[in-house]
């Protein structure tokens, strides 16, 4: 009992002396997750703060830049206001083009100078109005069917998307045209799409021709069947006619070779310098020797 007495007072003496400052020998308290979370070291809360800042920043309205909807740059509203000169067909004042383009055209003086200098902006002194110049001015079906004659005579056809550009409503009165014989039109195999158009210089009518070819006649046509090159001749030889010299057609072996096989052996003409065998072997054959057993 002595020695257990002794023992105890010894371990409380050396609980005594130990030293609690280090934190290798005084670790921190345990935190519950649910109630206590670790303080963020200061790293952690630069990073926080400097991303708070900038977020707040870019949702500042006054840091963005203005959205005009036509850019900032000089070239990309220039394109803005040519572009909406194009489609609106009309010619326009440049305080109206400036206000619904949203552009400074009629205050920046470059973009006035770009503006007025671009080879589509026409611009009319005595009105004061800037429109847009198209490839064909044609604003009516009469107007149209005279370019189109206009280019036929010339001895081509004119591009129904060109023709669209310049006037929206050229597609329909195109179709109209057809469909009273004054113009021909040229489609894509693929959708039918109108492609080309040229004036019908022969008109459908009893006087002057350009009827349309009856249906039966059309069928019969078609149902004809042209023979090949060798039938041809051969009804040709039938009935006592003959054939020009460029239409002989000649037949020749094919020269494509197949791989792995090999061509049949050449004979050439052997010139007989042995004439005094003559009668007794043949010597225009290549005699080959039998194979070994």
């Amino acid at each position: 009992m002595a020695g257990l007495a002794r023992d105890a007072a010894a371990f409380k003496s050396a609980l005594h002396r130990q030293d609690y400052s280090s934190w290798h020998s005084q670790p921190p308290p345990l935190q519950h997750p649910a109630t206590e979370t670790p303080e963020p070291s200061s790293k952690s809360k630069k990073k926080r703060q400097k991303s708070s800042t900038s977020l707040s920043h870019l949702l500042d309205s006054s840091a963005l830049p203005a959205d005009t909807g036509s850019g900032t740059n000089v070239n990309t509203q220039l394109v803005y206001a040519v572009n909406h000169l194009k489609s609106t067909g009309n010619p326009m004042r440049l305080q109206d083009l400036a206000i619904i383009t949203n552009t400074p055209v009629d205050t920046d003086r470059v973009l006035f100078e770009k503006f007025k200098a671009h080879d589509r902006v026409l611009y009319d002194i005595k009105t004061d109005l800037y429109s847009y110049r198209h490839d064909y001015n044609v604003r009516n079906k009469a107007a149209l069917l005279t370019e189109i004659q206009r280019q036929t005579r010339k001895g081509g056809g004119l591009s129904v998307r060109t023709l669209k550009d310049s006037w929206k409503e050229a597609p329909q009165a195109i179709e109209e045209l057809e469909n009273e014989g004054e113009v021909y039109v040229t489609r894509t195999l693929k959708d039918g799409q109108m492609r080309m158009v040229f004036w019908n210089e022969i008109k459908p009518d009893e006087e002057s021709g350009g009827m349309s070819v009856e249906k039966e006649f059309n069928d019969l046509w078609h149902s004809l069947e042209v023979p090949n090159d060798v039938d041809l001749l051969k009804q040709l030889a039938s009935e006592g006619l003959q054939a020009t010299a460029a239409e002989i057609v000649t037949s020749k072996a094919p020269a494509t070779k197949k791989k792995g096989k090999r061509s049949a052996p050449r004979y050439r003409q052997v010139r007989i310098t042995n004439t005094h065998l003559r009668g007794q072997i043949d010597l225009s054959r290549d005699y080959i020797a039998p194979a070994a057993k």
